[in-house]
């Protein structure tokens, strides 16, 4: 097979490309950043045209809905008129309404797009950990199940494209939601005077366990934010959940104070951070 593209290097391009080469499938990567794509490994496209030209598969791994509509327009029109259609992978969380439309729009014997945005962070899908959650046509998912494989040996097939975004955008809360708790329980557990690192276990041993304790818990207590979710990403999605939650007329009040301390952290120059900076807003707001 040709090699698979990579469009987007950064956290969450970097681990699918590694799960690809673990597999044995060469990969060639393309960023804006070209220091990206050339620590991707592989040989780095120097032309998003690139991609288009001697991939037959591409993972899209940007930050938001309008560069994935971007980036499918480019590869349409670089794409060679003679070529077997391009099969495109969007892993990136986005507005699922605008990806189901974007479907909907293109020519199936031009471009093939499947959705899956991955329920997990970049540490997690570099382990393989990570979950898939797939829309579009499962004849196409099909034709790049190797690929699929590669980057998520777990994952659920939802129906159209959209549903795979729409069921991202509510696990994501769930998540968001859970870090939060967390985050406020150990800095209530250390102004009472207990050690967060050992009330940590203690957490992890009783009733109010979950798996964002193993994910983000050490992180909290030992300061440490490498992100393999950053703030901003969390940010946006967070704002794509309110803007669908208002077209459906339905409150989201957790969703919502979350998303008030995460632009508390975005405005204390936090962005870049992973998302368990969280806990530095919730010890911000003293009373």
């Amino acid at each position: 097979m040709t090699p698979v593209g990579i469009i987007g290097c950064g956290l969450m391009g970097s681990a699918c490309g590694a799960r690809l080469k673990a597999a044995g499938i060469a990969i060639t990567g393309y960023d804006i950043d070209s220091l990206k794509a050339a620590a991707l490994g592989g040989k780095p496209a120097t032309a998003l045209a690139d991609i288009a030209r001697h991939c037959d598969t591409a993972v899209l791994a940007v930050f938001d809905t309008a560069q994935v509509e971007d980036t499918i327009d480019a590869l349409l029109t670089a794409r060679p008129a003679d070529a077997s259609p391009l099969t495109v992978v969007c892993v990136s969380t986005c507005d699922p309404d605008r990806i189901a439309a974007l479907a909907a729009r293109l020519p199936a014997d031009r471009l093939r797009f499947i959705e899956m945005p991955v329920s997990g962070t970049s540490e997690q899908t570099a382990c393989g950990d990570a979950l898939g959650l797939v829309g579009g046509d499962p004849v196409a998912a099909d034709a790049v199940k190797e690929v699929l494989d590669a980057i998520c040996p777990r994952r659920h097939h939802l129906g159209a494209a959209g549903n795979g975004g729409r069921a991202k955008l509510a696990i994501n809360l769930i998540l968001g939601v859970n870090r939060a708790a967390l985050a406020e329980g150990l800095v209530f557990a250390e102004r009472m005077g207990l050690d967060p690192a050992t009330f940590l276990g203690v957490a992890k041993d009783s009733a109010a366990y979950s798996q964002i304790m193993d994910v983000k818990g050490k992180k909290m207590v030992d300061g440490d934010f490498t992100p393999h979710g950053k703030i901003a990403q969390t940010l946006k999605d967070f704002r794509l959940m309110l803007e669908q939650a208002g077209k459906l007329r339905q409150g989201l009040p957790l969703a919502s104070t979350y998303a008030d301390i995460v632009d508390g952290c975005m405005k204390a120059g936090e962005a870049e951070l992973d998302n368990a900076a969280v806990i530095h807003e919730i010890r911000r707001r003293r009373r």
